[in-house]
């Protein structure tokens, strides 16, 4: 199985490339995570890793949690998330870092996007929108949202005015230009979901995803420094 890890984003910057071209990227801090529990197909149905990122008290950690956390041996976590178990053999209290992604160069990042509260159709849904001359009064507004005969309903799942934004996000592909093993950080090519000091998950691409691309642009001789 592919690599994962628990992150945290910390900003955009911008890098040069082996040929010498800007490329704009995401810094993130990713682990070091603690393997908080490990599920297999005999006991659980599944095969997963439950991670811990991020420290925080113990004041502030639920009686429950502090159980799960005293049986791995590590402290409280802000950050818990499964992922799917990578190769090799873990137990509760090893620790995964980004030298695991030393050797990827495609990650898919999870995260949740931002809060954009409430939005009309055009700036949630992208709609053109109606004349906005002649004596157009509604150039903002959808327009019809049903039949009047049949099904004298409104159909589910019509795009309408509502709460944008914070949902889950899954970026696909997206190249990993640098592994920073000392300072914990990945650096990721493009946008990552989510505001400054937002969680992710960083997991590496399937092939059938990465066969998909069309382009890429040509990365330094070593990413690790």
């Amino acid at each position: 199985m592919s690599a994962s890890i628990l992150a945290r984003k910390l900003g955009m910057t911008q890098v040069f490339d082996a040929a010498g071209r800007v490329v704009p990227v995401t810094v993130v801090e990713a682990g070091p995570c603690s393997v908080l529990q490990v599920k297999t197909a005999e006991t659980d149905g599944y095969s997963a890793l439950q991670l811990g990122f991020s420290d925080k008290t113990e004041k502030h950690t639920s009686k429950p949690l502090r159980g799960v956390f005293a049986k791995a041996g590590v402290t409280p976590k802000r950050f818990i998330r499964e992922v799917p178990a990578p190769q090799g053999e873990f137990k509760p209290g090893d620790v995964i870092t980004v030298e695991a992604f030393n050797d990827v160069r495609f990650v898919d990042v999870i995260g949740t996007s931002k809060g954009k509260g409430f939005a009309g159709v055009v700036k949630r849904w992208h709609f053109h929108g109606q004349p906005a001359t002649h004596g157009a009064m509604g150039n903002r507004v959808p327009g019809s949202i049903g039949s009047s005969a049949y099904p004298s309903r409104v159909l589910k799942g019509l795009r309408m005015a509502g709460h944008m934004g914070a949902v889950r996000v899954h970026i696909r592909a997206q190249e990993l230009i640098r592994v920073d093993a000392a300072r914990n950080l990945l650096f990721i090519k493009g946008q990552v979901p989510g505001a400054v000091g937002g969680f992710v998950i960083v997991e590496e691409s399937p092939q059938w995803v990465v066969s998909r691309r069309k382009f890429s642009f040509a990365l330094p001789s070593s990413k690790a420094e």
